[in-house]
C-alpha cells in the first residue's frame, strides 16, 4: 500500500533543468531562519557577558553592561515570535516516523559514508527533528524563566528563592541550546551541500537522491519527474 503521508512542505520542487535542482525552502522561510540564527548569536553572546565577570567584557560590544542588559530579553521575545514562525511551517513535517527510529539505529553507516544502509527519509532526518523539538523545548524554559528574572518589567511575578532557581534553570536550559546550535551548525557543515539550501533556497537533485530520498519522490511523484536525476 503506498505511503499517503505527506514529506513535502509549500514550495518544494523539482526544477527541470541540468543540473537538476529542487527547491527546499523559500524566501520566507530562509529569512525567517536567518532571523532566528541572529537572535540566537546575540542572546547567546549577551548571555555569557553576565555569566561570569571574567566575561563582562563581552558587554562592550553591545554599547556597555546597560545595553545589553536592556537587549538580551528584548531580542528573546524576538526569538520566540521567530521560532515561533519556524515551528507553524515545520512542525508536522518534523514528526517522528518509523523510519527515524531505523536511521537513528544505523548512525555508525552514516559517520561512515555508507548512506546505502540507511532508511528512505523525508524531508528531515531523525538528528533534524532532535534539533528541532529540542529547541522548541528549550526556548519554552528559556522564555517561562527569562521572564520570572525580568526583574524591569515583573519584579513581583516570583518570590526570590523561585527567582533564583529561575535564573539557574535559564542558564541550563542556555548551555543545552548552545550545544544543539553547535551541533546543528557542524552537522550543516559536515553535510556537503546542505548550506546552499538556506542560502540559495535549492539543492541539486544529487543531494536529495541521497539524503531525502522520499521527500525527493513525493515531488518527482507530484511533478511526473524522474527523481534518480
Amino acid at each position: 500500500m503506498a505511503d499517503k503521508r505527506i514529506y513535502s512542505a509549500p514550495g518544494d520542487e523539482i526544477e527541470t533543468k541540468h543540473p537538476v535542482l529542487v527547491n527546499r525552502y523559500r524566501g520566507f522561510t530562509r529569512l525567517n531562519h536567518w532571523v532566528t540564527a541572529l537572535c540566537m548569536i546575540i542572546l547567546l553572546v549577551s548571555g555569557f557577558s553576565f555569566f561570569h565577570p571574567s566575561l563582562f567584557w563581552m558587554t562592550g560590544l553591545f554599547g556597555g553592561g546597560q545595553s545589553a542588559r536592556w537587549l538580551h530579553p528584548i531580542v528573546g521575545l524576538v526569538l520566540v515570535a521567530s521560532f515561533l514562525l519556524l515551528f507553524i511551517q515545520m512542525w508536522k513535517l518534523n514528526l517522528p516516523r518509523r523510519e527515524d527510529v531505523e536511521w537513528s539505529l544505523k548512525i555508525g553507516d552514516l559517520l561512515k559514508g555508507n548512506e546505502e544502509a540507511l532508511p528512505e527519509l523525508g524531508k528531515y532526518n531523525a538528528g533534524q527533528k532532535v534539533v528541532f523539538w529540542g529547541m522548541f523545548g528549550l526556548i519554552l524554559i528559556l522564555v517561562a524563566t527569562g521572564i520570572m528574572i525580568w526583574e524591569e518589567y515583573f519584579p513581583h511575578l516570583v518570590s526570590i528563592p523561585v527567582r533564583r532557581l529561575a535564573l539557574a534553570t535559564h542558564s541550563l536550559a542556555a548551555l543545552g541550546a548552545i550545544l544543539i546550535f553547535i551541533a546543528h551548525v557542524y552537522a550543516a557543515i559536515w553535510t556537503r551541500g546542505t548550506i546552499r539550501a538556506m542560502t540559495r533556497g535549492t539543492v541539486t537533485g544529487g543531494w536529495a537522491f541521497r539524503h531525502h530520498r522520499k521527500w525527493l519522490r513525493e515531488l518527482a511523484g507530484r511533478q511526473g519527474s524522474d527523481p534518480s536525476k
